[in-house]
This record gives structure tokens, sequence and C-alpha cells, in this order.
């Protein structure tokens, strides 16, 4: 197997993005990426898309962005993973080059989320739960992880305060981040006055649908050494799954499918989790980022209440996580979300995050779940 690199990356702004269509969201993180890696598009040799298609209303999507974007006839895949998709995509891509098939690649992720009503992309996103003993009772995405929070406070006495500080936490950094959807500092009292949800969840620790894209070129060892002089390896990859039904789940305090592709990731990496300095995690809930950074290794078990409130997830603690407001403050376009984070570690590690920028970064890490933890992916940066 061939080493694999970054060697270009774009990334656009995500919010409401009734200015573009998805082809145009595409294009304009295509043209980054290429301008980055300074490359000849037509090295390209195949295009990977994370993407959910039930969200648009052009079916087949990776065909008409491909055609978009002037890379006919070379090959193109979509990938479907729920809010994973776009990890899906990075993963796929990357066998491709590791194996020797294919020399330098693209991916993206992009999606379009905005164009439906909440109520409809609620009923899409509990579908992602079990159809036949689950959604069809209603269930919804809050739900799921309302009782995660639950769980977890019973059995580890996390608390509402703790709850809270990842919202502010991250939304600190996603006002300094010109990408981000909220680009707004919020009180520990915005969080706590505003609208219950899912008990104990309230609008403040839930993230938001948004319009976005995020795109990656790949390229084998030897053409990446040639092409850039600031190469980000991703030298480490885990995915797993768990069951759909959390029914089936002997556990709500973990998601056991993140603590596998992590497990998976760092062996496949050599490190431990202690060598990551910067971490992007899925926290499309608050508590979510409180079972990542447990599920990790960052911290121990029960404890990522505490270890979140006390700093240690700033740049300047332990390990700096969700630095670029994560899917809280950044939002939460679910195909391009893997993407997106791969997007930030890579500019992490290579030192251009100005105001966010954690310093002597050299090992970076991605954390993507889709659906209610049903897959997860794990991926492990480093630059030399």
């Amino acid at each position: 197997m061939r080493r694999v690199g970054v060697i270009g990356v774009g990334h656009g702004r995500f919010g409401l993005r009734d200015d573009a269509s998805l082809q145009e969201l595409a294009f304009e993180v295509y043209r980054e990426a290429v301008a980055d890696a300074a490359i000849d598009p037509q090295e390209i040799g195949a295009t990977w898309i994370g993407s959910v298609p039930e969200y648009h209303k052009q079916r087949s999507v990776a065909g008409v962005i491909q055609e978009y974007l002037g890379l006919d006839p070379r090959p193109t895949w979509l990938t479907e993973a729920a809010c994973a998709s776009g990890s899906a995509a990075l993963h796929t891509a990357w066998t491709a080059v590791a194996s020797g098939m294919q020399d330098v690649v693209l991916v993206m992720g992009c999606q379009k989320m905005t164009e439906l009503e909440t109520a409809a992309i609620l009923g899409l996103m509990g579908r992602v739960g079990d159809v036949q003993w689950e959604s069809v009772f209603g269930s919804t995405f809050p739900g799921y992880y309302a009782l995660f929070a639950r769980q977890h406070m019973d059995r580890h006495g996390t608390t509402r305060d703790h709850l809270s500080a990842v919202a502010m936490k991250n939304h600190d950094y996603g006002a300094l981040n010109p990408k981000a959807m909220f680009r707004k500092t919020i009180d520990r009292q915005k969080v706590e006055n505003s609208k219950l949800v899912a008990d104990p969840l309230r609008v403040f620790d839930c993230c938001a649908n948004a319009d976005g894209a995020a795109c990656l070129i790949l390229a084998a060892e030897g053409r990446a050494r040639e092409i850039s002089d600031r190469v980000v390896w991703l030298d480490g990859l885990g995915v797993a799954t768990a069951p759909m039904s959390v029914l089936r789940r002997e556990d709500l305090c973990t998601l056991p499918s993140a603590v596998e592709a992590a497990r998976q990731a760092y062996a496949m990496a050599g490190i431990e989790p202690s060598q990551v300095r910067v971490a992007d995690v899925h926290d499309c809930f608050t508590i979510a980022e409180i079972l990542a950074v447990e599920d990790l290794g960052f911290c121990d078990r029960g404890q990522g209440g505490p270890f979140i409130a006390a700093g240690e997830t700033r740049i300047g603690g332990r390990i700096a996580v969700n630095v670029d407001g994560g899917l809280k403050a950044k939002g939460h376009p679910i195909g391009a979300t893997g993407v997106s984070m791969a997007v930030e570690i890579v500019r992490q590690l290579r030192g251009e995050c100005e105001d966010r920028q954690v310093s002597g970064a050299d090992v970076g890490l991605t954390h993507n779940v889709g659906g209610i933890g049903q897959y997860c992916f794990v991926n492990v940066f480093r630059r030399e």
C-alpha cells in the first residue's frame, strides 16, 4: 500500500446559500482546491463525492457535479453514509490511491439542505434510525441524543453546565471562522434560556442544517512530493458500524462504532490518543462532543463534561477540539461535514488558521458519525 497525502484543499461558506446551486457550491471549492494544489485538473484521475441524495431534487448528483466541474469522462462515485458521507468518500478515495489504481484524485463533500422545510428534514433524519421499530413511532435526532444525554447524566453526573460549556466554546471559535454559519459568541444564559427541544437539549445544544461544500485533492506519495512541499499525510484510517436501533445498543453512554474506528486509526498511524494535538469531532449536539472526547480516549470514561468545562479542549488545553466552531457553530451540511473536518485539520497542520491556530500542531484527527452512530469514521493526519 502506498502512502497518501493531501496536496490541496478548498472550503466554502456554510449556511443559507441561496446564492448558489449545488453544482456552483461544488465548483467554488473545486477551484480553490486546484489552485491550492497548483496542479493541472487533467491530473485528476477520478472523483468521489459525499452527499445524501434525498435532500436534492436532482438524482445521481455525482454525475451532474462531475459534468459541471468539466471532469468527464473520468469516473465518479457517490458515497452515502448519512452524516458521514463525506468521510466515506475520503476513505474510498484513499483506498484507490493507496492500492495503486489512481495517482491523483478529488474528494468532494457537498449538500443543499435549506431547500427543504425543517419538518421534512426532521422526517428524513428520523428515518436514519430503525424504520420498523423506531422512526415509525416518531423518533427524531434530538430525541435520540436526548436519550444519550439523560443516560450520561444519570450514570456519570454530567450536568447542564457541562453541555453549555460545549456550546459556548464552539461558538467562541465559530466567531473566528469566516466559513462558519454562526459567527457570534454566546453566553451561558443564552444557551440555557433557549427553547427546549428534547429534554435536556435546548436550541443552542443543537447544530443547524446548512448548505455547503468542501474539497480535498489526494495524491500518492511520489507524486505528492513532486507537487507540494507542504503535504499532510493521511496515515491512519478507521471505520466501524453499530446497530441501527438504539434498542439493540448495550450502552447509551458511548458510540461503539467510534471506539472501534478510533482503535483502528490509532493502530494504523502508530500513535496514542495523547499525541493528537487538534481534533474535529462530530458535535451534532453538545452531548455528542462529550461522548466523542471519551470514545476517542482524550479523557477517562464519564469525564467528558468536566474535561471540556475545565478548558482542556480549548486552544492551550490538553487537546484543541472543534476550534473551527464544530458542527455546532460552523453548520452541518451533512454530505460536506466529513470533508470539511479534514480541510480544517489539514490547514491546522499547515499552520494556516490564524486566530484559531493550534501552536505546534503536527498530528490531527477527524471523527465523523453517520446517523446515531450506525457509522463512524476516524482519520489521523500528520505533517512531517
